[in-house]
């Protein structure tokens, strides 16, 4: 019965359209059938209702009816809240520029200087194993509040893994090269390159970049990820959890609770903020410092002037849906693509998993912690957007082909985002299990280096650990690494809504697709026959709800444009001040050639949206693998860039 619950979990958003398309030929055909009986059997009377009005046929009418509202409901409320998310973020992003009680917080690193950190220099080392093989608080930070505490900014060490794959070297290097002109970089940023077993040379790239960087890190590393581990599939996270276990290794037992893991893109560029706010918000609530994720708007700002309209508002309407989530008030809360946890919460958990289930790391790995607290994770939003590239084919000049390039680009990328679907079967099975474990509270969890592969040996049995105190215990004995405490009971609430964001992003475009064309099909079929059911009334409200939404869409994209134009000028305002303003991207946005983006919103939510999470969905059928691409990034011209097989 559990093995075909989890299979049946795995291919839930598959499972739902079929259902769906079902129920809907169920309720044309038998309207049809019901008016060709009634024609046949028509009483005298020519007003009254045909004699054919089978009950089931009233009860999957009246189910699809009401379903098809509710559809339209959700349909409605998403961009209505998308919209109010992204104008309160733009506020507070306003607010937080022009705090001078951050900027001191900042430049503080450099005055006070860090008695407690070493240098690049005495902490730079090459890889080990260099030859092997929810509660959120969104919003909620002033740093007003927190410019008279103690911080010690120093004491918080920030982890920065940059998991990547055949990347250009000027990618990576201008991805470091953002991150050393930080005023904190020198002192709290340990950055670590997660490379791959697979690309050649990736040890030598690695080093080239570890030898230019060396001094402007309080540590540079890189690892190895083998190829051939079991189990694994290539993706950022199996990457990233290999990087976790490596650098876990670093940090003693005291540390820990003051380490917080960055996981960002081969070309995120990440604002000084964006560090400087996570070290406050960690150090200002420390009854959750360790049960936090920290994560931030997206911005697609590099080069969105050079990919064609469609793609552009694609990656707009793509960075709307991490953004829904983000705003103060919001329970839940999923991260898209750079988030931060502290070192205890991945210990917690047993680091990032590594099957084909996980490919959409983001989001499993927020729901890995959302369901390991039963429900009780605190996420709160980080007012710093993350600048992101396009997806580009390269097609830009060349005519139509090219813009079939970049498109088919975008499509693979949307391919891989509706291959996260499968985190709903996983939320479904980790619902159950905590479900059953609802009684059992009580958890015990020792270092990520220290736990075997399998996430279920991360914990300790409590009988084992019985009067082992593990924060006065000291650091020796078989259980000094333990950590130990007890979980709040499940959060009901918290738990429901997430479901109705899953559904929103795995389910909601299939269903939104197909409830359309069906009840346009089933409206014409019964169009001049009398309601005898007493669901007519419905589809009116559904036409206006759905008239809304693509309303609210481009009220959505009108407030974007202040969004825009707010991240472009504090980006470039900080790379003039850090030197690095020559040849650097920026996209912005005019008026004048805006409203091409709001046409295409129309071909943007089938092309981007439905189809590929229908093909997804169709394709977990028969696997659940996927062949994970590197896509094309855009980077700064350099006079001189040399590869890595020239310098070999």
């Amino acid at each position: 019965m559990s093995s075909l619950f989890a299979w049946c979990s795995r291919r839930a958003g598959g499972l739902a359209m079929l259902s769906t398309i079902a129920l809907a030929y169920w309720v044309i055909s038998s309207e049809l059938e019901a008016q060709r009986y009634g024609y046949k059997y028509q009483a005298t009377d020519s007003l009254s209702a045909p004699n054919h009005n089978p009950k089931g046929t009233r009860i999957w009418l009246t189910l699809f009816s009401y379903y098809c509202l509710l559809i339209h409901v959700l349909v409605f409320a998403f961009p209505l809240r998308s919209s109010w998310a992204v104008w309160s973020i733009t506020r507070s992003l306003q607010k937080t520029a022009r705090s001078k009680s951050l900027k001191d917080f900042k430049f503080a690193h450099g005055r006070r200087g860090s008695s407690t950190s070493l240098s690049s220099s005495e902490t730079l080392t090459s890889s080990r194993d260099l030859g092997s093989s929810s509660s959120s608080e969104a919003g909620d930070l002033d740093v007003e509040l927190y410019a008279e505490k103690d911080i010690a900014p120093d004491r918080i060490i920030h982890a920065i893994i940059i998991p990547n794959y055949k990347e250009e070297n000027d990618t990576l290097r201008e991805t470091l090269e953002v991150l050393a002109s930080h005023p904190q970089a020198r002192n709290t940023y340990d950055v670590t390159l997660g490379m791959e077993q697979r690309e050649a040379n990736a040890d030598m790239k690695a080093a080239l970049l570890i030898n230019e960087f060396a001094k402007k890190f309080r540590s540079i590393d890189f690892t190895i990820h083998p190829s051939d581990i079991p189990g694994e599939v290539a993706g950022k996270g199996s990457n990233a959890a290999w990087v976790a276990r490596k650098i876990s290794e670093k940090y003693s037992i005291g540390q820990r609770k003051d380490v917080i893991v960055t996981g960002i893109d081969a070309d995120s560029h990440l604002s000084s903020n964006y560090f400087a706010l996570v070290t406050t918000m960690h150090v200002a609530h420390p009854e959750t410092a360790n049960t936090t994720l920290y994560s931030a708007p997206i911005i697609f700002d590099r080069n969105a002037h050079n990919v064609p309209a469609i793609v552009r508002v694609a990656d707009i309407l793509w960075s709307a849906a991490g953004m829904s989530g983000l705003y103060k008030g919001s329970t839940i809360a999923p991260p898209t693509s750079v988030y931060s946890l502290p070192l205890e919460l991945v210990d917690r958990v047993g680091g990032w998993d590594c099957d084909n289930e996980a490919i959409g790391e983001d989001l499993h790995m927020y729901l890995k912690c959302f369901f390991a607290l039963n429900g009780n994770l605190t996420v709160r939003t980080v007012l710093s957007p993350v600048s992101q590239t396009n997806v580009t084919g390269g097609g830009r000049g060349k005519g139509i082909q090219g813009i079939i390039t970049d498109m088919r680009a975008r499509y693979k990328q949307a391919q891989r985002h509706m291959w996260g679907a499968l985190d709903t079967g996983y939320a479904l099975r980790k619902v159950v299990e905590i479900w059953r474990e609802r009684k059992h509270t009580s958890r015990a969890f020792r270092p990520l280096h220290t736990s075997m592969n399998d996430a279920s040996d991360i914990y300790v049995p409590q009988s084992q650990i019985d009067g082992v105190d593990s924060e006065a215990a000291p650091e020796s004995g078989i259980f000094s690494d333990v950590v130990t405490d007890t979980l709040p009971g499940l959060d009901y609430e918290r738990i429901i809504s997430l479901f109705h964001r899953l559904f929103e992003a795995h389910f909601l475009p299939v269903q939104m697709t197909i409830l359309i064309v069906a009840s346009t099909i089933y409206l014409w079929v019964a169009d001049g026959t009398k309601d005898v059911h007493g669901v007519m009334w419905i589809y009116p409200i559904c036409n206006v709800l759905r008239t809304l939404g693509f309303l609210e869409v481009a009220v959505y994209l009108f407030l974007y444009e202040n969004f825009h134009k707010t991240c472009v000028e504090n980006r470039e305002r900080e790379m003039s001040d850090a030197g690095l303003l020559k040849g650097m991207h920026f996209s912005r946005r005019e008026a004048k050639t805006n409203y091409i983006d709001y046409v295409m919103v129309p071909l943007v939510a089938p092309i981007f949206g439905s189809i590929p999470c229908a093909q997804a969905q169709i394709c977990h059928f028969w696997t659940l693998d996927l062949v994970y691409t590197v896509s094309k990034k855009v980077t700064r011209k350099r006079g001189k860039s040399l590869s890595v097989e020239a310098m070999v």
